[in-house]
């Protein structure tokens, strides 16, 4: 995605932490727990596939290597409680997962930044499975503005405001080069989102109460590499 030359100065928001919550008690939930859930719906909804009725934390703990004890403890945010000797009931803990998750809910979203990368998102229609709905993309290409890719209408980013209220979404995925970060931000949060998922390595800030979702592969890159211990030169 091109763009105009990125506005200059400090940004506008203040960088913050949002605590994640459960949606139905408000506990606060630790992000560790909360990033561990999906591992144990992939796990449950392959049970379930299987036709297995229950399944206990002690075998979840030996498929993911994860402690019972830590297991137990991450379910109990979900308010479920397992059998004596028996386990949890696998249809029952697949459902919690993906109601607790919001996996269940559509959630309706846009992204900035129509090229590859997002190009990519745009197309992966595995999403959905997991609730969210991607319903247009922005750009200033003019090669991109004005097309439809992959089914979805691609609008010029100066449209963001009256888009977004217009397609009812909340949502929106950043998928912009680095030097835009920022300003494309702004747009969106302007926009109304509510929850940015930010794919660009700059860790953009943005008011209270708007949800930042970090996912850099650069970074993830840079782990696994330094994990590697040097690597192909």
């Amino acid at each position: 995605m091109k763009r105009r030359p990125a506005r200059r100065g400090k940004c506008r928001w203040r960088r913050h932490e949002i605590p994640i919550m459960d949606n139905n008690s408000q506990d606060m939930i630790p992000e560790p727990a909360l990033r561990r859930l999906p591992w144990y719906l992939a796990y449950v909804s392959l049970l379930h596939e299987r036709k297995v009725e229950y399944v206990s934390s002690t075998q979840i703990s030996r498929e993911l290597k994860v402690d019972a004890s830590q297991i137990a403890k991450d379910l109990s945010f979900l308010d479920i409680k397992g059998k004596t000797r028996i386990g949890y009931e696998v249809p029952l803990l697949e459902h919690k997962l993906e109601e607790f998750l919001g996996f269940k809910r559509r959630h309706r979203a846009v992204i900035a930044g129509a090229g590859s990368l997002g190009g990519a998102l745009m197309q992966d229609s595995g999403l959905t499975r997991y609730g969210l709905e991607i319903v247009a993309g922005f750009d200033v290409d003019a090669a991109l503005v004005g097309s439809v890719k992959h089914g979805l209408p691609v609008f010029h980013v100066d449209e963001l405001k009256d888009r977004c209220r217009e397609l009812n979404a909340g949502i929106g995925i950043l998928a912009v080069p680095v030097e835009h970060a920022q300003e494309v931000a702004d747009s969106l949060i302007e926009a109304g989102v509510r929850a940015i998922w930010n794919f660009t390595p700059y860790r953009i800030c943005a008011p209270e109460g708007v949800v930042i979702s970090n996912t850099s592969i650069y970074a993830h890159l840079a782990v696994m590499y330094n994990r590697m211990g040097g690597g192909e030169s």
